[in-house]
């Protein structure tokens, strides 16, 4: 029998669950255990091997423990294993979306739609301004189609593939591109999250985006300015010779542009809300039709045939859609670049947040999520504690429940009578929200949006955490205007 101090909330509610009988440091238990478990199983014995597996299972290890912790407070197991079939429920959409950015990704290496990107970047970009460069297009795309993950999944792929080739450090690359597609994933009206937070403190979406600019753009100002420094102190070094390089890239793949209509008509279809599962399934489709006209000899060489028919050519395809897949160039550094692991590449990506919704799940479930929500309000004694309470529960959240959305859901409910009753605009609320949830979930390695962006852009979070300046700074500017009292509304009095 469930305890009647237990109140479960439909997850479509946006209400997470409260347990009266939990105490802040029984809901601390699971949070320190998780915390003390990932440390030692990345920095003592796996390291960057950890996300291969080990961590995902450290994610299940947490969540038993959280159970425990329920179990002691009179949560029955169903309830548990409700709510974490909630939490994995609402990922459908993600765990399907990162299989097709698996073939997506399969089809435009072999169509030659990705060696094109880089065969006419490495003619255009150079070392000093690329990873200022990197910021904008991502920048506009993501305001464009309202997806950080479709940014990343489509352009951000080809400047990965370009710095590399520049001698600029992955990390850097995936930092400006991560810098630029929050941005725009932040900015835009076509956003899920640019939507959901305003929801949660109770604003309107455009005073909401009007709102967030004033923090906004002066975060993304400096981090072009960093990422300008940058680029001068690499230029000292001088540009690579690539003529090599191209030379390599043009004879392996038959490289055209209009091999670039591919990504044109799938940003397209984005932009013209065409949901992004649809937009990237017609995307692999689309490359697919541009391997067999534009690269036969790559498909004939994926399916180990002699001859272009049919069924050579519906093998080529589905194995770049499915499995690994390597072109071989004579470049040693392009042999490495261009590979992929298509739909099958993206499994181990899809096992973690799996785990992660596991430990979410029975998180919430027990009350814990609410309990240290309380706990972070009650230290709010000021305006600018409030808003550094707000900071400090949607980094917990992102950290402990793995889910942006959480981190705006959760704060949001938790806050938005405390805005209110200091008189502060619910502007404040979601703008502090995006600031600190959303930009921030894609710093956490186990979180959804980390371990989506990892994978799709083949960089360890520990390898681009420094490097993506927009989604770490976000949160000090916030607080730097609560603190100086700068743009912080007042609710107009009847």
């Amino acid at each position: 029998m469930e305890s009647q101090n237990i109140k479960p909330i439909h997850p479509k509610d946006n209400v997470i669950i409260e347990n009266k009988e939990l105490n802040i440091w029984e809901a601390l238990i699971p949070v320190i255990a998780l915390v003390g478990m990932l440390f030692y199983n990345v920095f003592f014995v796996f390291g960057d091997d950890a996300l291969s597996g080990s961590n995902q299972f450290i994610l299940i290890l947490g969540a038993a423990v959280a159970a425990i912790v329920g179990f002691y407070n009179k949560v029955s197991y169903k309830q548990m294993l409700e709510e974490v079939a909630e939490n994995v429920k609402s990922t459908t959409g993600s765990l399907l979306i990162l299989l097709m950015v698996g073939a997506l990704a399969g089809t435009w290496l072999i169509s030659g739609v990705i060696p094109s990107m880089i065969y006419y970047g490495l003619q255009i970009l150079n070392p000093t301004f690329f990873l200022v460069a990197s910021v904008i297009i991502c920048s506009i795309i993501s305001i464009a189609t309202g997806s950080s993950w479709t940014t990343s999944a489509t352009v951000g792929i080809a400047l990965i593939g370009i710095g590399n080739t520049l001698g600029i450090s992955t990390g850097m690359t995936a930092g400006a591109v991560l810098s630029g597609a929050y941005f725009g994933d932040k900015m835009s009206p076509l956003s899920d999250t640019t939507n959901l937070a305003p929801a949660m403190a109770g604003s309107e979406l455009f005073d909401h985006i009007k709102y967030m600019a004033y923090t906004t753009i002066p975060t993304i100002i400096i981090t072009l300015i960093i990422f300008l420094i940058i680029g001068l102190k690499i230029a000292t070094t001088g540009t690579p010779d690539i003529s090599d390089k191209l030379e390599a890239i043009d004879g392996a793949f038959n490289i055209s542009p209009w091999l670039f209509s591919v990504p044109v008509l799938v940003i397209v279809l984005i932009i013209r809300k065409t949901p992004p599962l649809i937009a990237l399934l017609i995307g692999t489709l689309l490359g697919a039709v541009a391997a067999i006209i534009a690269q036969p000899q790559i498909i004939m060489a994926i399916a180990e045939s002699n001859t272009l028919n049919f069924q050579t050519a519906y093998k080529g395809v589905m194995k770049a859609i499915t499995v690994d897949t390597a072109v071989v160039t004579s470049s040693l550094e392009l042999n490495d670049l261009f590979t992929s692991g298509g739909m099958r590449g993206m499994l181990g990506t899809i096992w973690l947040i799996v785990c992660a919704m596991v430990f979410g799940g029975v998180m919430d479930a027990i009350g814990a999520l609410s309990r240290i929500s309380k706990a972070l309000l009650s230290l709010a004694t000021s305006t600018f504690g409030l808003f550094a309470s707000t900071v400090a529960s949607c980094l917990a959240i992102n950290v402990t429940a793995s889910d942006q959305y959480l981190a705006l859901v959760v704060p949001g409910k938790m806050f938005k009578k405390a805005y209110k009753d200091r008189g502060l605009a619910p502007e404040n609320l979601s703008r502090t929200l995006e600031d600190s949830g959303t930009v921030t979930s894609v710093l956490v390695p186990w979180n959804t949006c980390g371990a989506y962006q990892s994978g799709v852009l083949g960089v360890s979070v520990a390898d681009y955490f420094v490097f993506a300046f927009f989604n770490w700074i976000s949160p000090f500017t916030t607080l730097l205007f609560a603190a100086l009292s700068i743009k912080i509304k007042q609710l107009k009095k009847s």
